[in-house]
């Protein structure tokens, strides 16, 4: 591996006059031997916040005969304009125009790939599908190709917290003013811009409560066959994104690769909470064979390489397992297995309960306090706990000891035939693995809101009392359940506060011999592990930081039995530290409250505050959001505020009161 060097910040012109911010890692011989440039195009601050992830990545493809390119969007960290929400036209027409300046430098040999996680996943592949010519691979990491059915906002048609708590974060970044290092004495007035423009992210996700155009817009699924180049896909177990992995394996044309790992919401060579993986060397791998026209063999590799998951305590940190290929996807080695329900029971393959019963559950609120996030940013913390602190709310329907092993790969989904006593109502459905000592791990879980059971584009009410056919879909996992264990599949009424619940109390009843469980059975045969072990992670460039205080993090559930209010609070405070190139330190406070009192649907409530703070010398800088939801039967209550500080003078200061109606949510 080569040196590289950097260029802290260089300017990309847009066609309308605003300029963005990009920082390079470039090799050291590019000069007289141009080479493919890595853009990573995303609003987290490439001068800050990211810097230290950033210096890795792209110091690494430097290293390895790439140019990285990282670039600020429009309105975020140094670029110009303002960042009014995610994946608008304007920025994916600002990506293009990136990319075509990237490969027109003199240091580029023309062609472009894009890598990214989250966000950077996210328009890596809705870029691609804008065919712009010089974009030749994509990296795509933790995304989406349907922003209604698998984000951050909703699930089966059900609100989630994280709705509220990612946009709290977005309002919180987009407060952030500059570098006046950077932008020089217009860092007050860009600053001023965007606390005027950005505005409240949450009242624009709340207006769209079903899949309409706004959520069709950037979402790939739409058509697939637009996606023309190289597209490897990757995600994690404990990360809220890993079914887009299969859909797009399952759907593109293009040459593709999936890895699937056992970690959360983080690039697979930090891993975490299972093990890391040498992601960067694979990456650059991938770049060979379609930016260099290297032949080193990635095209004739299995389509899908996915970590299955042991048994394990809930309570444990790790995520212990093995690797293992699939040729392609869907997987020869599946077959689908169908089995009965009974009162309590999961049923043998094609044998029917004898019994024709009836079974009514009506969740208290409680049920979900140990759910942990929807998407697991690979701390401990949030991932769910002993499903048998939710189980007492729910109807739990146990299969018998297993003989032998059970191995599953794909989506398990729960045929229900039932009825609701009220016009809106959901249903949460988790899957676990019971141990001889009757601990209850979680596998996966799935969410509907019954008025979406045929449509997320026209829900339609439920009439209350009637019997209906609704099939809810689970996320995918790869999960061995031991001889001796049991598998349950629960059922509530309830799951909060991972999703928001129905405008009031429902009563489901269902109809076990009517319902049944589908297991995707995965068939192992002969010596069944990857071939290739992944390798784990070699050391990194880093940048050299000061730490003053270390990371916090916490959730704790609190039920006051004096007053019946029930409180889950979560404290995700950053490391706080100095960046030493820059001379910079920073500070990321994050802290949500989720209460209710009384099991009262009127009194739920979630509360998010953050904290950004930079400072170098004499400049310094404090932006303090609060961003509260509330709602009743009919309504979503939004109250906001957003007050910054240039040191210890308040300079700019807004609130926010908003009412959103629900639809059938």
């Amino acid at each position: 591996m080569g040196n590289f060097k950097v260029i802290e910040n260089a300017w990309i012109p847009m066609s309308d006059g605003i300029n963005l911010a990009a920082k390079i890692w470039l090799p050291e011989n590019v000069d007289d031997n141009p080479v493919p440039g890595i853009l990573e195009y995303i609003p987290y601050r490439k001068r800050d916040m990211k810097a230290v992830n950033d210096h890795e990545l792209h110091g690494y493809f430097a290293r390895n005969g790439y140019a990285g390119i990282r670039v600020d969007l429009r309105g975020s960290g140094d670029s110009e304009g303002i960042l009014r929400d995610e994946y608008l036209q304007q920025e994916l027409n600002d990506g293009v125009e990136v990319i075509r300046w990237i490969a027109a430098q003199s240091w580029c040999d023309g062609n472009v790939g894009m890598i990214g996680i989250s966000w950077g996943g996210f328009n890596g592949i809705q870029i691609a599908a804008m065919q712009p010519p010089e974009l030749k691979a994509v990296i795509s990491v933790a995304s989406s190709d349907d922003r209604y059915v698998d984000d951050v906002h909703f699930m089966g048609g059900c609100l989630l917290s994280d709705n509220l708590s990612w946009a709290s974060v977005m309002f919180a970044n987009n407060s952030v003013p500059p570098d006046p290092e950077i932008v020089g004495d217009k860092w007050k007035s860009m600053w001023m811009e965007r606390l005027e423009g950005s505005g409240l992210w949450l009242r624009n996700w709340l207006e769209h409560q079903r899949r309409d155009d706004y959520w069709k817009h950037g979402s790939v699924c739409e058509d697939y066959e637009a996606v023309k180049c190289p597209v490897m896909v990757v995600s994690g177990w404990a990360d809220g994104y890993s079914n887009t992995v299969f859909r797009l394996l399952e759907n593109l044309k293009v040459p593709r690769k999936g890895i699937v790992g056992a970690y959360g919401h983080k690039y697979p060579h930090m891993g975490g909470p299972g093990p890391a993986i040498d992601f960067l060397k694979k990456a650059v791998r991938w770049w060979d064979q379609w930016l260099k026209g290297i032949d080193n063999g990635v095209k004739e590799e299995p389509m899908l390489r996915t970590w299955v998951l042991d048994s394990v305590s809930p309570l444990s940190a790790k995520r212990p397992g093995r690797w293992v290929d699939e040729q392609e996807w869907p997987s020869q080695k599946i077959e689908e297995e169908t089995f009965s329900l009974d009162a309590f029971r999961i049923g043998h393959q094609q044998q029917p309960p004898k019994e024709e019963k009836t079974m009514d559950i009506q969740s208290p609120l409680s049920v979900g306090l140990f759910a942990g996030k929807w998407c697991s940013y690979s701390e401990s913390t949030d991932l769910p706990k002993d499903q048998r602190e939710e189980d007492g709310g729910a109807l739990v329907f146990n299969s018998p000891v297993l003989k032998e092993d059970y191995e599953i790969l794909g989506n398990p989904t729960l045929k229900l035939t039932l009825s609701a006593d009220q016009r809106v109502a959901m249903v949460a459905v988790r899957v676990s693995d019971v141990a001889t000592d009757g601990r209850a791990t979680r596998v996966t879980y799935g969410l509907l809101n019954l008025t979406h059971r045929e449509s997320n584009e026209q829900p339609q009410e439920l009439e209350p009392d009637k019997t209906y056919e609704v099939t809810v879909p689970m996320n995918y996992i790869a999960q061995r359940f031991p001889a001796g264990h049991m598998i349950r599949i629960s059922i509530s009424s309830s799951y909060w506060p991972l999703a928001w619940p129905s405008p009031q109390p429902a009563k489901l009843t269902i109809y076990p011999s009517e319902s049944s469980l589908v297991l995707p059975k995965r068939n192992v045969m002969g010596k069944d592990t990857s071939e290739k072990a992944l390798e784990k992670p070699g050391p990194l460039d880093e940048l050299k930081t000061t730490l003053l205080v270390p990371a916090a993090r916490e959730w704790t559930v609190k039920h006051n039995l004096a007053t019946n209010k029930v409180t889950l609070k979560i404290k995700n405070n950053d490391p706080r530290y100095i960046l030493e190139p820059i001379n910079l330190e920073m500070r990321k406070d994050a802290t949500e409250r989720y209460t209710y009192s009384s099991n009262e649907y009127d009194t739920v409530r979630g509360e998010v505050k953050g904290v950004r703070e930079l400072s170098r010398g004499d400049w310094k800088v404090k932006t303090i959001t609060r961003t509260v939801l509330t709602s009743n039967r009919t309504d979503f209550f939004i109250r906001a505020t957003l007050d910054a500080y240039e040191g210890d003078i308040r300079v700019y200061s807004q609130s926010y009161d908003e009412r959103i109606p629900r639809d059938l949510v």
